[in-house]
C-alpha cells in the first residue's frame, strides 16, 4: 500500500479544491460522452457521416486555435480565471440542448454549432490545465497527483458513462446533458477557491505562434512523444468516430447495455491509476509509457471482430474496453508525468498549444475519414482497418529515447530554452 495520494489530499489544499472540482466534472464529461452520440443517433437518425461530422465538430477546434490560444494564455499570465470562464461558458452552451428538446426543437445545426463551441472552450481550458497543475503540486508529488486525477477519471468512465447510458434510456439524451452542464459550474466554483502563484508573462522577444513548434523539434523527448500519440489518436478517432452507431445498428445492443460496457474500461482504470507508480519504477517511465500504448491500442481489434451470440459479443466488448482501459490509464499518467517535468511551466501553454494543434488536430481528420470508409466501404471493415493502424504509433516510438527513458529529467530553463528553439 502506498499512503502519497491521500496524504496528498490532506496536506494540499489547493490540489484537493482542484481534485474535487475536476472529479464532478468528469463524470459529467463521460455522461456527456454518450449522451451526445445517442442524441444524434435516436433523436436524429444519424448516419455514419454525420457522426463523424459531429465528432469533427468538437475536435477541429484544437486545428483551428491551439496555436494562437498557447501563446494568449501565456501571455496572458490568467490562468485560472481563464479556466474558470471557459467552464461557465461549456455550461451555458451544454444547456440549450436539453432547452432546445423541450421546446421540440433539437436540430442538426444546433448540434454541431454547439460542438464547435464547447470544443473551442475546451481547447482554452485544457491549455492552461497543464501549467495550474505544476503550479499547485510539487515535482515530487506529479506521479501521486496525475494519478489520483487519472484514476478519478478511469472512475468517471465507470459511473458517468454507465450512468449516461442509464439517464438516456430513461429520460433521453438532451435530458441527460443537463447533468453535463451543471458539472462545469461545480467545477468553476472549485477552480474559483484555488489560490496559487501565477508564473510571470513572457518577454515578447520570447516567440509568437511558432515558439511551441520550435521548443518540440528541438526536444527529442516530447517530440517522439508526439509523433506516436498524434499517429495513435487518428487511427483510435477513425475509430470512436463510428463506434456508438456500430454497436446499436450492427451489433443491436441497447443504450443501457453499451453504457455499462463502454463504462468497464474504467475497471481497469481505476486499478491501473493506483499501481502505476510502481509500473513506471518498475520499468521506468519512457517502458511504461511505450506498454501503456501497446495495452490500449491492441485489445479494440475485438469489436470489428466481435460476431456470434449475444453474450459473446458483449463479452469480446467487455475485455476489449477493460484491457485498452487499463493501457489508457498507464500512458495517460506517465505522459503527464514527462511533460510536467520536462516542459518548464512559463511555456507550459504554448508547448501544450503545438503539442494540442498536432496531437488533436489528427483526431477531427481520423474521425472525418471513420465516417466516409463507413459509408463507403462499411462499419466493420473501417473499424478493422483503424484499429490494427492504430498500432503503428507504438512502432514508431520504440528507436526514440523513450525506449531507453527511465527517470523523469530535470525541466529545461525556460529562457535558455526559448533562445535556443
Amino acid at each position: 500500500m502506498h499512503p502519497r495520494p491521500p496524504n496528498l489530499l490532506r496536506e494540499n489544499l489547493n490540489f484537493r479544491r482542484f481534485f474535487v472540482g475536476q472529479a464532478v466534472s468528469l463524470l459529467g464529461d463521460q455522461i456527456s460522452a454518450i449522451a451526445l452520440p445517442l442524441t444524434a443517433v435516436l433523436a436524429l437518425q444519424a448516419t455514419p457521416v454525420q457522426m463523424g461530422a459531429l465528432t469533427t465538430a468538437y475536435l477541429v477546434p484544437n486545428l483551428l486555435f491551439s496555436l494562437h490560444l498557447g501563446v494568449w494564455i501565456d501571455r496572458r499570465a490568467r490562468r485560472r480565471r481563464t479556466m474558470l470562464l471557459s467552464d461557465l461558458g461549456r455550461a451555458l452552451l451544454t444547456a440549450t440542448i436539453p432547452i432546445a428538446y423541450l421546446l421540440g426543437d433539437v436540430t442538426w445545426g444546433q448540434m454541431y454549432l454547439i460542438s464547435f463551441l464547447v470544443g473551442s472552450l475546451s481547447v482554452v481550458f485544457f491549455l492552461a490545465y497543464g501549467s495550474v497543475f505544476q503550479a499547485i503540486v510539487p515535482r515530487e508529488d506529479y506521479v501521486a497527483a496525475s494519478s489520483l486525477l487519472n484514476g478519478t477519471r478511469g472512475a468517471s468512465f465507470l459511473f458517468g458513462t454507465s450512468l449516461g447510458g442509464v439517464l438516456v434510456q430513461l429520460i433521453s439524451g438532451p435530458a441527460a446533458l443537463a447533468v453535463d452542464s451543471a458539472s462545469y459550474v461545480w467545477s468553476a466554483f472549485f477552480l474559483g477557491r484555488t489560490r496559487f502563484e501565477e508564473p510571470p508573462p513572457p518577454m515578447e522577444s520570447e516567440g509568437g505562434i511558432a515558439f511551441g513548434v520550435r521548443w518540440i523539434r528541438s526536444n527529442a523527448i516530447i517530440r517522439s512523444e508526439l509523433i506516436g500519440i498524434a499517429t495513435i489518436n487518428f487511427f483510435n478517432y477513425m475509430y470512436s468516430a463510428l463506434l456508438v452507431l456500430y454497436a446499436v445498428q450492427t451489433l443491436h445492443l441497447r443504450a443501457s447495455t453499451l453504457g455499462l460496457l463502454l463504462g468497464t474500461s474504467a475497471l481497469g482504470t481505476i486499478f491501473s491509476a493506483y499501481f502505476t507508480g510502481a509500473i513506471a519504477r518498475r520499468l521506468g517511465l519512457g517502458p511504461a509509457f511505450l506498454a501503456g500504448c501497446v495495452v490500449f491500442t491492441a485489445p479494440l481489434v475485438l469489436v470489428p471482430a466481435a460476431a456470434g451470440p449475444q453474450w459473446l459479443v458483449i463479452a469480446m466488448l467487455f475485455s476489449a474496453q477493460l484491457l485498452s482501459g487499463i493501457g489508457l490509464m498507464v500512458l495517460d499518467i506517465v505522459a503527464g508525468t514527462i511533460n510536467a517535468s520536462v516542459i518548464p511551466i512559463a511555456v507550459r501553454a504554448r508547448v501544450s498549444g503545438a503539442f494540442t494543434f498536432v496531437n488533436y488536430g489528427v483526431r477531427p481528420a481520423g474521425a472525418a475519414l471513420g465516417g466516409v470508409m463507413g459509408s463507403a466501404l462499411g462499419m466493420r471493415p473501417t473499424l478493422w482497418f483503424a484499429t490494427v493502424a492504430s498500432l503503428l504509433g507504438v512502432v514508431l516510438m520504440l528507436p526514440t529515447p523513450l525506449r531507453a527513458l527511465r527517470t523523469a529529467p530535470e525541466a529545461p530553463d525556460a529562457a535558455t530554452e526559448a533562445h535556443g528553439a
